[in-house]
């Protein structure tokens, strides 16, 4: 699989201004995914290096590289058809029960080598499988949360800068909630649990969900109100 096509190259002050636009239009507008995604691309490029490394050096990550796998609707379909109890099963329910779809994605347009936009998408297409595996929502506080996570992860930017916009839009009581309890368990989760980007979800899709947490050190989310 390759996503050469994909890719916009850009000098260092193209970047540079492509970052900039990109984080004050997310602000402005934080429903802007495509926004959010150069920004991470933009200023993510070391971190993704970093992933890279790392998935060279673990046997199903270099697996992951080989066959370059995609969550997309033509090859992880069969997830909805699995027992209820499978990962692969709570990840259709996650996904079926927000009307969300597999192919909803921006592609990644600013990667200097194919292998780092690959690096950069399988991050993207697995964000869904975090907030299954974490049993996180997809609102303001359940995003936040799982964006410390992947900077605890993957060390990029944008995870952080996604967190401080988002908790500004907090109100009082989520600000307090989020810094209470689920600010230190993301951190604490995202530190304590395997490298993430090293998983081979595909194939652990008919594996029960609890076992699959175990062991991979998933510490799901706190139990708290978060409206």
């Amino acid at each position: 699989m390759t996503i050469e096509r994909a890719r916009v190259p850009l000098s260092r002050w193209q970047q540079a201004a492509v970052a900039v636009g990109s984080a004050v239009g997310a602000l402005v507008n934080p429903r802007r995914a495509d926004l959010i995604a150069a920004l991470g691309e933009t200023t993510g490029k070391p971190a993704f290096e970093m992933v890279l490394e790392r998935m060279k050096k673990s046997p199903e990550g270099r697996a992951i590289l080989l066959e370059r796998p995609r969550v997309v609707s033509e090859q992880v379909g069969h997830a909805w058809d699995l027992p209820d109890n499978t990962f692969g099963a709570a990840y259709a329910k996650f996904m079926g029960s927000r009307n969300f779809s597999p192919d909803d994605r921006p592609p990644v347009r600013f990667m200097d080598t194919d292998e780092l936009a690959y690096v950069a998408t399988r991050a993207r297409e697995v964000h869904d499988l975090w907030h299954t595996l974490f049993g996180l929502p997809t609102n303001l506080i359940g995003e936040s949360a799982l964006k410390v996570i992947e900077f605890e992860q993957m060390h990029l930017p944008m995870c952080m800068l996604s967190v401080v916009g988002g908790t500004v839009r907090f109100n009082e009581k989520q600000r307090s909630m989020f810094f209470r309890h689920y600010f230190p368990w993301a951190v604490r989760a995202g530190r304590q649990c395997t490298d993430l980007m090293c998983v081979y979800y595909e194939r652990h899709f008919d594996e029960d969900l609890e076992q699959v947490r175990r062991q991979w050190g998933i510490i799901p989310a706190p139990q708290h109100p978060t409206k």
